[in-house]
């Protein structure tokens, strides 16, 4: 009969055998955020998030599932590093320093941005900054449109982080670009795209204005939002007095108030 003696060099039967720290499902996170940070969310794959926490496939998906359940537990982990803002700024200065964190945090881990606009975190994971961002427009006097505001304000943040996540892989392909409008800045006979030809001339001759360029979209995209939200707000006030007296403590609360659209 054959002998059921183990074979020289064969695998330890367990980690702690083999001296290897125990797999959980924190540290498949862990991994698969640095493997992120280091790559971007879509271009890791399972077999190489198991080779990060030196195990088979199969162990990461009974800690955690199928790839789809790590980036998930990627974007919740992700939302949780958020530092949410006093609850004592008005509105537009809660919003504001809201997203600009939300970029900090986003740009850390390329691709979050994407899968957040697209399908966002665990209603566990956003519960504390969606209450409080909700609260901020109702009490503000938005009403029912407070969750197109919330929306209008977080994807718009996203997408502008996702673009800069896209094109830090094609940044020969942007630099052309530039070139090629700016080669237009003498235009008179296209003012609208000599003046932008102008803009990418003294973009591309400036790394200053090349650095920070993203930031200032970015700064200007949000504030943009805000300014017009202030205005909705101004709007609604106006054609809903009820709004405006409820804000005052003078009538209803805000949230009871219901949103009707044009007759």
């Amino acid at each position: 009969m054959p002998s059921s003696s183990p074979r020289a060099g064969s695998r330890p039967r367990s980690r702690a055998a083999a001296g290897l720290p125990a797999v959980t499902a924190e540290k498949v996170v862990d991994a698969a955020l640095a493997l992120t940070a280091e790559r971007g969310l879509d271009n890791w794959t399972l077999r190489q998030l198991a080779a990060a926490v030196d195990a088979y496939p199969a162990v990461v998906y009974h800690h955690v599932g199928d790839r789809d359940s790590v980036v998930a537990a990627v974007l919740d982990r992700v939302v949780g590093y958020l530092r949410l803002p006093p609850e004592d700024r008005s509105w537009p200065e809660w919003f504001g320093e809201l997203l600009v964190e939300l970029r900090v945090v986003l740009r850390r881990y390329p691709g979050t941005a994407r899968r957040m606009v697209l399908f966002g975190p665990s209603v566990a994971a956003a519960q504390r900054p969606v209450d409080l961002g909700m609260r901020m427009l109702l009490d503000a006097g938005f009403a029912a449109e407070s969750v197109l505001a919330f929306n209008l304000l977080v994807a718009t943040a996203c997408q502008f982080v996702a673009m800069e996540d896209d094109r830090d892989g094609t940044l020969a392909l942007r630099l052309d670009n530039t070139a090629e409008y700016a080669g237009y800045r003498d235009r008179a006979d296209l003012p609208g795209l000599a003046t932008h030809g102008r803009a990418m001339h003294d973009l591309a001759g400036n790394p200053g204005l090349t650095a920070d360029y993203y930031d200032r979209l970015y700064d200007y995209a949000v504030h943009r939002c805000l300014d017009g939200l202030a205005e909705r707000l101004r709007v609604l006030k106006t054609e809903r007095p009820e709004l405006q007296a409820a804000q005052s403590g003078g009538g209803p609360a805000a949230d009871s108030v219901k949103f009707t659209g044009p007759e």
